[in-house]
């Protein structure tokens, strides 16, 4: 669900290339490639690089690629209709707002014969915001949960819990996402209730104990979580399990005295999944389902999964991993681990809006 931000700059070349492209798409599509264009609106370095040169070379489809940094950025555009892609990534909540709001395309699953890579599990999961898996393909799933460093943080007290972020021993070296729905997520589940929550009382419930934690938080962070905590800037921090691989490499590379350590706490957490979609006004909507198709096969995904490091549901590449890669529980735990954990739902316009204000609360004290 959330993906470095820092873009390489051939990607970020490619997206800005694609404007003049696009302006002009809401009115007629060009056809560039020998077998048209597909157009794509994905994450930041949320894909390998050659596996758009390679979709295209194998294909003759001409990939016009653009790029966003959060759901709520995507959702807009999607909505307005003005740009038309073909191919579009959001995260479960975001699908489960677009679907019902008419905004996607049942996909043909005869075009996509390499769906049978997908792991059951995570079309099960899907389920949760796409009840009959009519309007996505599981592309990256991860989890949230809380790395700490080992020199700062003695063995002893080693955070296993949610609740463990209110403990006074790491006042100002505690980084929080700067989200609202993690944040809430982090205080919901320490209080024993689900995070996709609209009872009125369990999220001013929380509200109040996000409050009560803040003057032990250090910082409010998005992607500096991962560079503070590998300088030694904090003691704990929320994280995204995609990060682990980066992580792991950086501070092997800097041959640092210390490790950081990453856990699931036991009360549950975010289960996170991003899929593929097909906006309802796709112009290329056979080419979409070419691209995904090309995305779930096994060399594919493995490539593009070493590449983002976040966690693959294709297990014909979870099959091509290294046994160090496979055991690794930061990226791919164990079922047990995640018994308490959700799904993030969309909740409808009034619910969002008690999170929002909530949220403005917390923040604002």
């Amino acid at each position: 669900m959330k993906k470095r931000v820092q873009t390489v700059m051939t990607i970020s070349t490619l997206a800005l290339l694609s404007i003049s492209l696009l302006s002009g798409c809401g009115k007629s599509q060009t056809k560039a490639g020998s077998n048209g264009e597909v157009y794509v609106y994905n994450w930041g370095e949320y894909i390998d690089e050659s596996v758009i040169e390679e979709f295209e070379k194998e294909t003759g489809i001409k990939v016009v690629y653009d790029l966003f940094e959060t759901n709520e950025e995507m959702y807009p555009v999607i909505e307005a209709g003005g740009v038309k892609y073909d191919a579009v990534c959001p995260s479960d909540y975001m699908i489960q707002k677009m679907a019902q709001n008419n905004l996607l395309a049942e996909i043909n699953f005869d075009n996509i014969p390499n769906l049978k890579e997908i792991d059951p599990k995570y079309l099960e999961m899907s389920k949760s915001f796409d009840p009959e898996n009519k309007y996505s393909v599981p592309y990256c799933w991860g989890t949230v949960g809380i790395l700490y460093n080992t020199s700062m943080v003695a063995k002893e007290d080693a955070p296993s819990k949610w609740s463990d972020l209110w403990d006074e021993k790491f006042k100002d070296n505690i980084l929080m996402q700067d989200s609202v729905r993690d944040a809430f997520m982090v205080a919901l589940k320490s209080l024993g209730y689900s995070m996709n929550t609209t009872n009125e009382e369990e999220i001013k419930e929380a509200k109040e104990l996000l409050i009560k934690q803040k003057p032990l938080v250090q910082a409010y962070v998005i992607d500096q979580v991962r560079d503070k905590m590998i300088g030694g800037e904090a003691a704990v921090g929320v994280i995204y399990s995609g990060e682990m691989l980066y992580i792991q490499n950086e501070v092997k590379e800097l041959g640092l005295d210390y490790s950081l350590e990453y856990v699931i706490p036991e009360e549950g957490t975010n289960l996170w999944l991003d899929s593929w979609v097909i906006p309802a006004n796709a112009p290329n909507k056979e080419n979409a389902e070419k691209w995904i198709n090309f995305l779930c096969r096994p060399d594919i995904a493995k490539k593009n999964f070493e590449y983002i490091t976040y966690p693959t549901p294709n297990k014909g590449a979870f099959d091509l991993l290294d046994p160090e890669m496979k055991n690794n529980k930061a990226l791919f735990p164990d079922d047990s681990v995640l018994k308490n954990s959700e799904v993030y739902q969309y909740l409808g316009d009034q619910p969002d809006s008690l999170y929002n204000e909530a949220w403005k609360e917390v923040k604002s004290n």
